[in-house]
Parts: C-alpha cells; sequence; structure tokens
C-alpha cells in the first residue's frame, strides 16, 4: 500500500459510503484516496478524472463494463467492490491490498530474478486470465499497476481505462502508459486483450532487467520504438525469454491470449480456444505463492525448468510437486505457439497412489494440499477486511491447519448471505459464516459443529438500564434493514420506538452517539459492532433464541465432518476458542459462551 498523505484542500471528503482518511496518489486517471466504510472495511477510492455524459445508452455501457469488472475472481486481483459514474464525482472503490507496486520494488531493489520473477511471472498472468474470462481487458496494465502483497501479486486497475477512454471527455490524457502500450493502440486500431498479453511481456523485460524494452528518452521515440523496433531480450531467462518474444510481436493476431501463456508457464499441453479451468486458474494461484525453492525429492529447483507434464484426474488438476506446478515452457520449442511436450513415460511422472480416506474433501486436500473457505463479510470482529480478519476467520484458519492444509493454501471467498448456495455448487469446500443450524439449513448442506452457540440479542450502553425484554418499551429500537431479529422484540413488547437505518453499522453508530437505545442481532455480531466503538457498551443478555453457529459443508462426507469436529472439540479443550472470544470482544460487556455446544452427529 501507497504512503498515506493528508487530504488536500478541494479533496471531497467523502465519496459514497466511504469517509476518506487520506491520499494514497495520483495519476493520469484520478486521485486515489484511502476510504473506509461504516463497517470499517477500508478501500481504494479512484477519484476519476471524466465527467459522464448524461446519454442513457452510455450509461449502460459502463454499468456493463463495471458489471463484468465486479465478476473477476478474487485471487491475484483487486476486487471492485463499489462504484458511481453518474454523479458529479465519479468514483470506483476496490479492494485495498497492503504492499508496494511492482515498479517500486525493481526501482528501489533491483530487477527480479530466480524463484521471485516466476512467482511473479506466473501470479500476473493469472491475474489476466480471470480478467479476461469475465469478458473485459485491463488496457492499462503496467508494473504500477501490480502491486506486491503478502499473499502474492495483485493486478488492480482492470477495466477502468475503458470506460474512461469511451467516455469522450478526455482530450489532453493518454489512455496507457507508452512504454507499455501495443502498436495497435498508438495506431488507433481495435484495443482489446492481446493488447494486455504486450503490456504483460513489456512489464516482464522491466521486471527481469529494470528497464522498459521499447523505453526512449522522449515518448515520440518510446511510440516509434513499439511500432518500428524489436526488443532486446537477452536479460530474460532462457524459459521465459520464448514466451515473452511471442506476447511481444507486433501482430496481435499472432500473440498468444493470456491463458495460452498460463498453461505454458505452467507445463500444460496446448489446448487451442480452450478457456482455462478454475482448476487451472488455482493452480496459477498456488504456484504464484508456493515456496518452490526445492523440489518434492528435496533437490533445489531449477529457475523456468522444462516442462513436466502434470498428471490430471477428473475435474480437478492434482498438483504433483511444486517443481512440476511451477514448470516452464521447454528452451528447445520454437517460440510462439505452445506444443505438447514429447510422450513421457507415465512411471516416470505418476506419483504413488494416496490411499482414500473416504472422504471426497480430504482426499482432495491431500492431493492438493488447499481449501477455499466461505465467510460473509463486514462483520467487525467476526469477518472483516481484506485480508479478511476476525474471530471466524481464525476458526476457520484453526480447522484448516487440523485437516493438514498448509498455511498459505487457505483461499477465502466472500460468499454475502450465499452461504448455502456456495456449498451446493462446490464454490468453496467449507462455509464458517454465522450459519445457523436448522431444518431449513440442513436441507441443503450438512453441517459439523456447532464451532460457537449465538444468542439472539440486543447492544446497548453501559448504564442503559437495560437486561430485560421488558426495559425495552418505550425504547428507541435501532431497525437495520431486513433484520429478523428485530421484528421479534417488536412483535414481543409494546411500545418500542422503531428507528430505521440501512445497515448494523448504521444502527450501531445511532447507539453510540444517543439516537437509538439498542441494536439488535445475534449476540457475537452485536458484540463486535460494539467493541469498534468509543465508549461503554454491553449485550443486554435477553438471549432470545439459540442459534448454534456450524460449519456448512457438503452433505455425504462424513469423515470430513468428523474431522471438522475434532478440529472444534481441540479448539475448546485448549482454550482457543475463549482467547478469541476474548481478544475480539472483550472491550464489550458481553457473557459469551465459553463452553463447547453439543457437537453435531455427522452423517
Amino acid at each position: 500500500m501507497s504512503e498515506i498523505v493528508p487530504l488536500r484542500p478541494g479533496d471531497p471528503p467523502r465519496l459514497g459510503d466511504y469517509e476518506l482518511r487520506g491520499r494514497l496518489g495520483e495519476g493520469g486517471q484520478g486521485v486515489v484516496y484511502l476510504g473506509e466504510s461504516g463497517s470499517g472495511e477500508r478501500a481504494a477510492v479512484k477519484l476519476l478524472h471524466v465527467r459522464f455524459t448524461g446519454e442513457a445508452h452510455a450509461r449502460s455501457r459502463f454499468a456493463r463494463e463495471l458489471a463484468a469488472a465486479r465478476r473477476v475472481e478474487a485471487f491475484c486481483t483487486a476486487r471492485v467492490l463499489a462504484a458511481d459514474l453518474d454523479g458529479e464525482t465519479p468514483y470506483i472503490a476496490s479492494e485495498l491490498i497492503d504492499g508496494p507496486s511492482l515498479r517500486r520494488i525493481v526501482e528501489r531493489e533491483g530487477p527480479l530474478a530466480g524463484e521471485a520473477l516466476e512467482k511473479l511471472a506466473i501470479g500476473t498472468i493469472t491475474a489476466l486470465a480471470a480478467i479476461h474470462r469475465s469478458g473485459i481487458a485491463h488496457r492499462d496494465f503496467k508494473p504500477d499497476n501490480v502491486l506486491l502483497a503478502p499473499d502474492g501479486p495483485r493486478v488492480v486497475d482492470f477495466g477502468i481505462a475503458k470506460i474512461i477512454d469511451e467516455s469522450g471527455t478526455i482530450t489532453t490524457r493518454a489512455v496507457g502508459t507508452p512504454a507499455y502500450m501495443a502498436p495497435e493502440q498508438i495506431a488507433g486500431e481495435r484495443v482489446g486483450r492481446p493488447a494486455d498479453v504486450f503490456a504483460w511481456g513489456s512489464t516482464m523485460v522491466f521486471t527481469a532487467t529494470g528497464r522498459a524494452p521499447f523505453g526512449g528518452e522522449t515518448i515520440v521515440a518510446t511510440l516509434n520504438r513499439v511500432i518500428n523496433h524489436e526488443p532486446d531480450l537477452s536479460g530474460l531467462p532462457d524459459g521465459l525469454r520464448a514466451v515473452v518474444a511471442a506476447c511481444l510481436r507486433k501482430d496481435q493476431d499472432r500473440r498468444p491470449t493470456a491463458d495460452e501463456v498460463l498453461r505454458r508457464l505452467l507445463g500444460h499441453p496446448a489446448e487451442d480456444g480452450a478457456e482455462v479451468s478454475d482448476e487451472v486458474l488455482a493452480e496459477g494461484v498456488q504456484a504464484a505463492t508456493a515456496d518452490l525453492t526445492r523440489d518434492g525429492a528435496g533437490v533445489p529447483a531449477r529457475r523456468f525448468p522444462r516442462r513436466r507434464p502434470l498428471v490430471l484426474g477428473g475435474a480437478a488438476a492434482a498438483v504433483v510437486g511444486l517443481a512440476a506446478a511451477f514448470a516452464l515452457v521447454r528452451p528447445d520449442l520454437p517460440s510462439g505457439a505452445a506444443a505438447t511436450a514429447a510422450p513421457v513415460s507415465p512411471a516416470a511422472t505418476s506419483p504413488a497412489p494416496v490411499p482414500s480416506t473416504g472422504s471426497p474433501l480430504l482426499d482432495r486436500i491431500a492431493a492438493e494440499r488447499r481449501i477455499t473457505i466461505g465467510y460473509r463479510p463486514g462483520l467487525p470482529g467476526v469477518a472483516l477486511g481484506s485480508p479478511p480478519a476476525g474471530f471466524e476467520i481464525e476458526v476457520a484458519r484453526r480447522i484448516a491447519a487440523e485437516l493438514k492444509v498448509p498455511a498459505g493454501r487457505v483461499v477465502f471467498k466472500d460468499v454475502g448471505v450465499n452461504r448455502e448456495a456456495a456449498v451446493e455448487s462446490g464454490e468453496v469446500d467449507l462455509v464458517v459464516a454465522n450459519l445457523s443450524i436448522d431444518a431449513r439449513t440442513r436441507r441443503r448442506v450438512a453441517f459439523a459443529g456447532p464451532y460457537y452457540l449465538a444468542r439472539r440479542d440486543v447492544l446497548v450502553r453501559a448504564g442503559s438500564g437495560i437486561s430485560s425484554l421488558e426495559d425495552l418499551r418505550g425504547r428507541r429500537l435501532c431497525v437495520p434493514h431486513g433484520s429478523t431479529t428485530a421484528a421479534l422484540i417488536v412483535d414481543r413488547v409494546a411500545g418500542v420506538e422503531r428507528v430505521e437505518a440501512p445497515d448494523m453499522a448504521d444502527c450501531a453508530a445511532k447507539v453510540a452517539d444517543g439516537t437509538a437505545d439498542a441494536l439488535p442481532g445475534d449476540d457475537l455480531v452485536v458484540a463486535g459492532f460494539g467493541a469498534r466503538l468509543n465508549g461503554r457498551f454491553k449485550v443486554a443478555g435477553l438471549r432470545l433464541t439459540r442459534e448454534p453457529y456450524g460449519v456448512a459443508l457438503r452433505q455425504g462426507d462424513r469423515r470430513a465432518c468428523e474431522a471438522v469436529n475434532r478440529a472444534v472439540a481441540a479448539m475448546y479443550a485448549d482454550g482457543t476458542v475463549a482467547e478469541l472470544l476474548d481478544r475480539h470482544f472483550g472491550a464489550v460487556d458481553f457473557r459469551f459462551a465459553a463452553d463447547r455446544p453439543r457437537p453435531e452427529r455427522c452423517r
């Protein structure tokens, strides 16, 4: 993340739901601010240097582009969180990535080599493949738009360049950065995904050498080099040089696609015109973050080694050792189209069979050493921020560790309120997201746990005198949109004054400033909101219902359910749950349940 500097005179104090805390930087597209939402979520909020036309068809075009950007998978990219292109201050809010730009790292510490270069190459082309699969092109890929987060490289600002370019309002700003623009951008021809591949190749040259392949003393000289000169690729490793050379072809129709480049870098056979699968994208993410200093035999891994085929089983690719997962194209193959390796004896490449555990999930974890866990964001103390943190996130990490998943292979996916659907569809392996076990949810998913027994309750100011339902008579109950707990209280207590609010964060603020007396909800959730407020607050102790939070998983996997139950039991036995509850909610007077709830019977 860039250094935060104070706001300047004329900077807006707020954009949409985000209060602006400072400046992160400024570029040709706009000013980037550090924003914080009412729920405490931080974001990079870009105020665009444009004014959009009011024509309906133009607004529709911008909306489609943004909708596509928001569909891009979160791995290797910064998610688009919110946007407003219709107002006087058009902005786009994206996930805040805590890490410096690739340009800053190379300029400060020198070019990347070896494992660091391999990870960067695979991580960034994985991001481009995911972006392209959503139907959009980046159009301004460059070292400044690659951030090096602790969990691997992230690509930012995808989709914005096209929105600006098509607005018809910019006449003095170049869309794109000359040293990384493709020839078709300069010539005014159609610009799409091949331009991103060209820019990726240029960025790899900069990463490996510290200089752009077409850099000149002036913009005119740079543009001339892009169109008429061939780049010097002598500073690239052998395996990467052929791939980059293909990406930097002047004719965009002769460049490989991002999918083809990713397959080559991972050592997969060519599949003309085929879109990469979820498994290949996931493998790219793994390779971008894996510890590849040694291969499976304990021998130091070669940099950009000769291609070794991966063993595929069913729909998922089994990663046969980390060195194989990171293998690149054979250096003796011609540059350009990806080629299939010569036949290799199966005995030389296939791993020894692993005995089945009797659980589809545990078998896959044993093969891939990876798990995807769904969570519900926006809940302070429970699951908040990016990457997410809180009680449920730490419970999920502990469960993953008990299932023998390495810490770096736990992927968290925002599933919002669509928790059962995410498990049913196989989008995630488990859900740890305040999902109550009841007859309705049992029809769709299986449950392990519970990992916590929540109660419907209210958050109030300490000293308010509210400790029972009757104490709410004549009081102001803040009602977040869609709150079932509020409806439960209003049905039981006469004379409750309703104070409507859009969400729980707004209600918490009303309780804090005295415009409301109580915030209803599950005790764990309201305690989280109370813990981040200034002042003294308590959970009243009404305990209106029992809400056992279960770990959701696919039906029929009894052994996986039993393994999760063992993990939950261990967390209660060694005091982990009590310690986490105290750490995240200790600022609130909250009599949380520290005893293990009665476990679910695995079926």
